[in-house]
């Protein structure tokens, strides 16, 4: 999911828009959750979202005792993804930025591998943006798998699971990015500060000084 996801931007920012824009992300981690589903749904049921591994605890589902597994494997799969995508687009980001790797401004790529806001949105905006789009996949995912209600054919479940997250990128993905998963945007955010983004990627703010302007290639 994340290599395939993370690689989708990278071409995106790298190419400046001529190999593919916003919805080629929006469809590149769509089809990247289905692949994802379909690689690890005999083994875990698939579980790539912290939330959603939480949430399953939370109903019974899964057993509390597997939960920091779960979390833990996470994590170190979006940072080895994370890890990977920088190795294979490390020359094209080192053409594109020139060698400095910001968070913000004019040539920034931190935005390849995290999430970040937009820079009009406050963190009680990004809070409950994030909130909301995890809430809404929650709950599409669950009604998915209801068998008293219309699930999913059998086998079918990679598709929709893709079509659900296509969905929540093309309708609520503008504000921050739609991570809706902690380990896919802190695996990834931590690799940034190791790899020479440095701690600005705990630490943005979005918004320009007063009076400066700041063109930037939004995700």
């Amino acid at each position: 999911m994340m290599v395939f996801g993370l690689c989708s931007v990278a071409q995106v920012v790298t190419g400046k828009g001529e190999f593919g824009h916003y919805i080629s992300i929006n469809l590149s981690f769509g089809l990247a959750v289905a692949m994802g589903v379909h690689v690890g749904g005999g083994v875990s049921g698939a579980h790539m979202n912290a939330a959603v591994s939480f949430s399953s605890c939370v109903f019974g589902t899964l057993r509390w005792r597997l939960l920091p597994l779960y979390i833990t494997a996470q994590f170190i799969g979006s940072f080895l993804a994370a890890a990977t995508v920088y190795a294979v687009y490390y020359e094209a980001i080192q053409s594109y930025c020139g060698g400095n790797l910001t968070v913000s401004g004019p040539g920034a790529t931190a935005g390849i591998f995290a999430t970040y806001p937009a820079p009009y949105l406050s963190l009680s905006g990004g809070f409950s943006d994030q909130v909301f789009g995890t809430a809404m996949l929650l709950l599409c995912l669950s009604a998915l798998s209801d068998r008293r209600n219309q699930p999913c054919p059998a086998g079918g479940e990679p598709v929709a699971v893709g079509l659900l997250v296509l969905l929540i990128g093309m309708s609520a993905g503008s504000n921050s990015g739609y991570a809706i998963n902690p380990t896919r945007d802190i695996g990834p955010r931590v690799f940034t500060a190791v790899a020479g983004w440095g701690p600005d990627v705990f630490r943005y703010d979005p918004r320009p000084p007063s009076g400066a302007r700041t063109l930037t290639f939004d995700l």
